[in-house]
């Protein structure tokens, strides 16, 4: 049996001083200091840091060197281990527009991950980005190897999809979202489209749940037309933020808090291969990325995802609105596991497991746990 102490432990709704994490791969309870037996227990000195839920994100494509659409085992345990760095306990490798074979090919590998032991954070299944998405809102992805919505191209590969992003407004009459809904484990979320307002909130109307990196990839707001965003902003669905100061200036962040509500807000990276390595040449879904000054770029000057790591996002959040800290790290860790339909993760709580980073007041991880073991340690 282990126990964390001395630590400020963050909670969905407050941080609490002066109370112990007891734990085995689960939390077995919380409680204060003054009741505590530390006889047989391993002890571990929080040292005044945070004690938090692990991070989780939903939408990664790969971090040191690595990416999914390796389609390698190896690849995905690099990344697993990579991020531990950031906070980030267990996550969605995130997959490309590229050739079917190739995106088979990275599903299988994230099947094999989700069903080993991996050396870093959890694989929870993967986060399909494309094919079926808008040629004109592509972003980075490959137009060339954009689908039209099919059930028939992944339908071998429900029980790994945890999350689709797609252009509701290339489905012909719903057909594949009627197709996917049939199974409640996968969430749909626009994303990459040139959905109308009016097409859009049909999309949410019919099941679509979740927004993929709002604000990019996506038609914009505008007072005579609406369009995606509008309709994100006029429904309850959670929506993707990538909080870099890149892809979004920092004034957004608490425009998107006050409309949508910090229960419906998840912080992602959408990090490319180059997150945590130097800038330079790198390449995503096959095309080269120039990263240069935090930001990575097509050629073309497009972005291509990003080099975020997520605790660096919740510290960007945290200083650019008036979301408490405890919000903030609910952006990173329940939200996420909502919008996937996991709930044994993503807090502190009794009869969960024991995903638990401790960070300090610059949000820079000391260590992180994951089912009750240590994985990561910086001092």
């Amino acid at each position: 049996m282990n126990a964390i102490i001395n630590g400020k432990i963050i909670l969905p709704n407050e941080i609490l001083e002066d109370h112990i994490i007891v734990y085995e791969d689960k939390i077995i309870d919380i409680i204060h200091k003054d009741n505590f037996d530390s006889e047989n227990i391993n002890i571990i000195d929080a040292k005044n840091n945070y004690v938090s839920p692990g991070f989780i994100d939903i939408h990664i494509h790969g971090s040191m060197g690595y990416d999914t659409m390796d389609g390698e085992l190896e690849s995905i345990e690099n990344i697993s281990k990579s991020i531990l760095q950031n906070g980030v306990t267990s996550f969605l490798p995130t997959t490309m527009t590229m050739d079917m074979k190739s995106i088979y090919r990275s599903l299988d590998t994230v099947r094999n991950a989700m069903n080993i032991k991996i050396k870093g954070a959890r694989v929870l299944g993967a986060h399909l980005e494309g094919p079926f998405i808008s040629p004109k809102y592509k972003g980075a992805q490959n137009s060339n190897f954009i689908e039209k919505p099919n059930y028939e191209l992944i339908k071998n590969y429900i029980d790994v999809i945890k999350i689709i992003t797609y252009a509701p407004e290339e489905d012909k009459d719903f057909d594949f979202l009627k197709s996917i809904l049939q199974n409640k484990d996968i969430t749909l979320s626009m994303g990459h489209t040139n959905a109308s307002y009016e097409e859009a909130l049909e999309a949410i109307k019919k099941g679509v749940t979740h927004s993929t990196h709002m604000f990019n990839a996506m038609t914009p707001l505008h007072h005579r037309n609406p369009g995606v965003v509008g309709a994100i902003m006029s429904s309850d669905i959670t929506s993707e933020i990538i909080a870099d100061n890149i892809h979004l200036h920092r004034g957004i962040y608490e425009i998107v808090n006050r409309v949508k509500g910090s229960e419906n807000i998840v912080l992602i990276t959408d990090a490319m291969r180059a997150q945590c390595l130097k800038e330079g040449k790198y390449d995503l879904g096959g095309q080269e990325v120039i990263v240069k000054n935090n930001s990575a770029r097509l050629l073309d000057k497009t972005l291509a995802g990003s080099v975020l790591k997520l605790n660096e996002g919740v510290k960007n959040l945290y200083k650019n609105t008036t979301l408490k800290l405890y919000e903030c790290v609910k952006l990173a860790s329940a939200n996420p596991a909502k919008v996937i339909n996991i709930d044994d993760i993503g807090s502190i709580e009794k009869g969960k497991y024991a995903d638990i980073i401790l960070f300090d007041d610059d949000i820079k991880i000391k260590k992180v746990i994951i089912e009750g073991v240590v994985k990561h340690e910086n001092n």
